[in-house]
């Protein structure tokens, strides 16, 4: 989809939050630079996910912590009423990143990866197919919106993070051809309208909904945002920014209109590529995929739905914001609109004939016959007595 630009709101309602996520928040403030997360979430004992890998940094390592609680991300979902609905079962979620780790345990079994996308050296990528299908281990641990769905690796960047749009273009259109239902694209890039959009209605011709970030997750000190990002801009795409604990966005974020969903995106826990550890990131990236996961749910529990309307039913659920907030319970639940935004009409009740007129005829003639008698007899009983009294005889008497 693509909403019209929009001047930011604050929104109505704030979502809940436990009270990890609270600390969280607390304890963290967003950096002005590529990949920026959380300063302080060292503080809490998770490492944080990076996007991009610098020319001296190694690759992710084993985060040797874990989350203490349930992520806020989750309750401010209310996933515990979708998730009885649906698991994403018999789904594929093509993720479209730095590649996902097919050994990560919370994923086990459920990785399939296209050429080296089965590795993950920076450990973005297999930190949101977390967000959309990880499966808890048996000590608990943070849990994807769609764990029983399958997860399509396919690498859109190089093996640090870079990215160009080719790679991107390229990467959109394999995923459609391995039959991804769901394609989540984890770059926002400032060019590439024409490739970009291409690959996007390449996707949809095949039925696939592309879901990406409406921005980058930061932006490099003192540089403005573009006005759009691709491919979030190009139709078809369900473009989406993000919100943390508190219902507001992190100060440095990105700010960039146009969005068609908002999803959790900062103070975000999830899987790491190796190991049982957590790891804590924020960005637009990671409100995607939230977005991603819950499409996976719909697909699943509406198998006839096609991505278009599998996209509408998304936002027309989603709660009442600028941008409208994600709310997969209502997407699974709702009554779906026309063409024209209204509900279906209900079907015309079936109103019994009326009764034969021949009988009714017959029944009012009785009662009408039977009506006379007892009035005359009626009068008979007020007129005869009063006639003896004054001796009146029969005529010819």
């Amino acid at each position: 989809m693509r909403a019209m630009s929009r001047a930011r709101v604050r929104p109505r309602r704030r979502p809940r939050a436990s009270a990890a996520a609270a600390t969280l928040l607390t304890t963290a403030t967003a950096l002005g630079a590529v990949g920026a997360v959380p300063a302080a979430a060292d503080s809490v004992g998770l490492p944080v996910v990076r996007s991009v890998l610098a020319e001296d940094d190694t690759c992710a390592s084993v985060s040797g912590e874990k989350a203490k609680a349930e992520p806020w991300t989750l309750g401010s979902l209310g996933m515990a009423r979708a998730r009885p609905l649906s698991r994403g079962a018999g789904t594929t979620v093509a993720v479209v990143d730095t590649g996902v780790a097919e050994g990560a345990p919370a994923l086990s079994g459920r990785v399939t990866a296209l050429g080296a996308a089965g590795e993950d050296c920076v450990g973005h990528g297999t930190f949101a197919a977390g967000l959309i299908a990880a499966t808890p281990g048996d000590d608990g641990g943070p849990a994807g919106l769609a764990p029983q769905a399958r997860i399509l690796a396919v690498r859109g960047t190089d093996e640090r993070g870079g990215s160009t749009v080719g790679q991107v273009a390229d990467a959109i259109r394999q995923a459609a051809d391995e039959g991804a239902q769901v394609i989540y694209v984890a770059v926002a890039l400032d060019s590439g309208k024409s490739q970009l959009t291409d690959a996007v209605a390449y996707a949809s011709g095949k039925d696939a909904l592309v879901v990406a970030p409406v921005a980058p997750d930061a932006l490099p000190r003192n540089t403005e945002p573009a006005p759009w990002y691709w491919p979030a801009a190009a139709p078809g795409v369900l473009a989406v920014t993000d919100y943390g604990p508190d219902g507001e966005r992190p100060a440095d974020a990105p700010l960039v209109s146009g969005a068609d969903l908002a999803a959790p995106g900062d103070a975000v826990v999830s899987i790491g590529p190796k190991g049982s550890g957590h790891f804590i990131g924020s960005g637009a990236s990671f409100a995607a995929a939230h977005v991603a996961g819950a499409a996976a749910l719909v697909r699943a529990r509406y198998p006839e739905l096609k991505a278009a309307q599998v996209s509408r039913r998304l936002t027309e659920a989603a709660y009442p914001a600028v941008p409208p907030r994600l709310d997969p319970y209502a997407a699974l639940t709702a009554v779906p609109t026309d063409d024209k935004g209204t509900a279906p009409r209900p079907e015309r009740a079936v109103v019994p004939p009326p009764p034969a007129t021949e009988p009714r005829t017959r029944a009012l003639v009785i009662a009408g016959v039977g009506g006379g008698l007892v009035l005359l007899v009626a009068a008979g009983a007020v007129v005869i007595p009063r006639g003896r009294a004054r001796n009146w005889r029969p005529a010819g008497s």
